[in-house]
């Protein structure tokens, strides 16, 4: 089996939704795997042709993960799907979850150990998937994103958000994050809140590349 597939769902009412799926490369069929959910940003969005599906590992975790399947040597299966190019992720919601099911049935994802993550407009994307399915997702880490505070219920308490932001990001302003982190740390939920000063709206390069956050989404610390 291949370690990095073009994953492509059921047809819905705005098409077949694409991605890309890594395995690891001693996957074996059948066994039950971490999951992390990633969700790209404004830039990567596109009709899933191959071409504009390679972007979708531009940055982030398919940055690492396509280029190698057992970065770090973590046993997980990673998903990142491609949001067409006339939406956004709060705007398809019901058809990403689909999507999500599909490819966590299809390679036997370990429901119980499936995070998710985002940037900028998936950062937006990741918050507001908690929100309508807090059950389904066992961490969550939006990088430079925000969201409607009316959604942040209290379904998500007792488990841990991460999120990561620059003071200094001149496209999603700092205080989205820090209005979402009050909210949602007022309704039970464990808030890791990782502030830079001078990353600028990329923080997501020292977000991801630098600290263990892939490791945690992952399960393994």
């Amino acid at each position: 089996m291949e370690n990095v597939i073009r994953f492509t769902g059921k047809e819905t009412e705005i098409g077949s939704l694409s991605g890309l799926v890594t395995l690891p490369s001693d996957y074996k069929e059948g066994e039950k795997l971490p999951m992390i959910v990633f969700l790209h940003g404004i830039g990567e969005r596109g009709e899933s042709t191959p071409a504009t599906l390679d972007v979708v590992a531009k940055h982030g975790v398919p940055k690492y993960f396509c280029k190698n399947p057992d970065y770090k040597g973590l046993r997980v299966i990673t998903a990142s799907p491609q949001c067409p190019s006339d939406y956004s992720w709060e705007t398809i919601v019901v058809f990403l979850k689909k999507w999500i099911d599909e490819v966590a049935e299809k390679f036997g994802a370990d429901k119980s150990k499936i995070s998710i993550t985002g940037l900028s407009m998936g950062g937006f994307g990741t918050w507001q998937m908690i929100s309508l399915y807090p059950d389904y997702f066992c961490c969550a880490a939006p990088v430079c994103g925000g969201g409607g505070v009316w959604l942040a219920g209290d379904k998500f308490s007792g488990k841990t958000v991460r999120i990561y932001h620059s003071t200094d990001d001149d496209a999603v302003p700092y205080l989205y994050s820090v209005i979402m982190a009050q909210k949602v740390k007022n309704k039970g939920v464990n808030v890791e809140f990782t502030t830079y000063t001078d990353k600028g709206h990329g923080c997501w390069d020292t977000a991801y590349g630098e600290t263990d956050l892939i490791e945690w989404l992952a399960g393994a610390v």
